[in-house]
């Protein structure tokens, strides 16, 4: 394991400049630093643990947010003439997620050894999926590699705004569902109990809703710790399937675009990540059949998945994209039409980019709809649920005198 080195270096410009690095030694800490146009002035072994070492409870993972600002961040230095190493040297520092930075690391020591980028990146895929570094490879390739991070930047960040713009019409319903179901489980646990012993001191016959609703709470306390634990593994098993089946993945995508009022949702995000992720790998110059693997791989919908391994085999035999694309139902016959001209006219890329900023600005109205349709329906039911507790609780009140008498 490498050790942390303390490094007071001179510049060009002559200036003094200090920071950390871990290599494997000092004179390999004064090569790296030569390498990036440095002039070293003192290297000491540092005696502390780094910075970066922290405690994780969960796996870490590095998120399409980090990604974004990395990409982004490499792009801007790259494009101002500071050299590779230099660049990855700088983000393995400055990166705030602690595994991302470590594996920037590990990329810059192979590449310092030889290695070209994307073969270095290709040896972390839980970082940097195959559409990461099929683009950088193109962008090595081509010799554009900071116009390419740019882009692949803009794409990680209008998809981190569409899973935003669905997590924020999901939000409200999950957030209201859980407070009517706190708000029920703190009344049949330690509520309805206190009216159930004064039920039975009054004697008589209780109507029929508190019936039910003493019957309830006598039974919450197996209820709810059931429900909990059916949820936690229902939660488990489906992830493990769903990993480990792709016929379970596509039995569960296929639902997830019928549900009512989200499935029309998901089914815009959906296209909406598919043709711009298309686009991408090939303005890149990504060739046709690579770009749909990546695209099958990388679309995060098993119909969506499907329906690239059918394009991929109808362009394999000489066909157009557009034919087997009419054979899915997840993909409206106005983006079969488009994709169809921009076979004719050669201009795919552009056409697929207008696909997916059409779908994104649905999406976009459709979660603007569904907040303003599902708050007053959420505060409805929610009222309508404690409101009945309450009714059926009240309800014996009205035969208290009587009982009395």
């Amino acid at each position: 394991m490498a050790d942390a080195y303390a490094y007071r270096v001179r510049t060009p410009e002559g200036r003094i400049v200090q920071g950390t690095m871990e290599a494997d030694g000092e004179g390999a800490v004064a090569t790296r630093l030569r390498a990036q146009g440095f002039i070293p002035v003192q290297i000491t072994k540092e005696k502390k643990v780094s910075t970066k070492t922290e405690l994780h409870i969960l796996p870490q993972r590095v998120k399409l947010k980090d990604l974004a600002i990395f990409s982004r961040q490499f792009a801007t230095m790259i494009s101002s003439g500071l050299s590779l190493l230099r660049t990855l040297n700088i983000l393995s520092e400055q990166t705030e997620n602690s595994l991302l930075a470590k594996t920037i690391a590990e990329i810059r020591d192979d590449v310092e050894k030889g290695s070209s980028l994307s073969g270095s990146m290709s040896k972390h895929p839980k970082v940097f999926n195959n559409l990461f570094v099929a683009m950088v490879r193109a962008g090595e390739t081509g010799g554009q590699l900071d116009t390419v991070l740019m882009r692949v930047a803009d794409n990680f960040e209008a998809d981190y705004r569409l899973r935003q713009k669905v997590k924020s019409a999901m939000t409200y319903p999950i957030v209201v569902a859980g407070i009517a179901a706190l708000l029920v489980t703190i009344m049949l646990l330690f509520v309805v109990p206190t009216f159930a012993g004064m039920f039975e001191g009054l004697g008589g016959t209780l109507p029929l809703p508190t019936k039910i609703l003493l019957t309830l709470s006598q039974q919450a306390k197996f209820l709810v710790p059931g429900f909990i634990v059916f949820a936690i593994v229902g939660t488990i098993v489906y992830k493990r399937a769903r990993k480990a089946s792709a016929d379970a993945r596509l039995r569960t995508d296929q639902f997830k675009l019928k549900i009512p009022i989200f499935g029309d949702l998901f089914q815009k995000v959906a296209v909406s990540r598919f043709t711009r992720t298309l686009a991408l790998l090939l303005r890149a110059g990504v060739p046709v059949l690579q770009a749909l693997d990546i695209v099958a791989d990388s679309t995060g919908n098993e119909v969506l998945a499907r329906a690239a391994h059918d394009v991929k085999e109808s362009v394999r035999s000489g066909e157009t994209m557009a034919s087997p694309l009419a054979k899915h139902e997840v993909f409206p016959p106005m983006v079969v039409q488009m994709i169809a001209v921009g076979e004719d006219t050669g201009a795919l890329d552009a056409m697929l980019d207008k696909i997916s900023d059409f779908y994104d600005q649905e999406v976009e109205s459709t979660t603007e709809q569904l907040t303003s349709l599902i708050e007053p329906i959420m505060i409805a039911v929610l009222g309508g649920i404690v409101g009945a507790m309450v009714i059926a609780l009240y309800m014996p009140m009205f035969k208290i005198f009587d009982l009395i008498k």
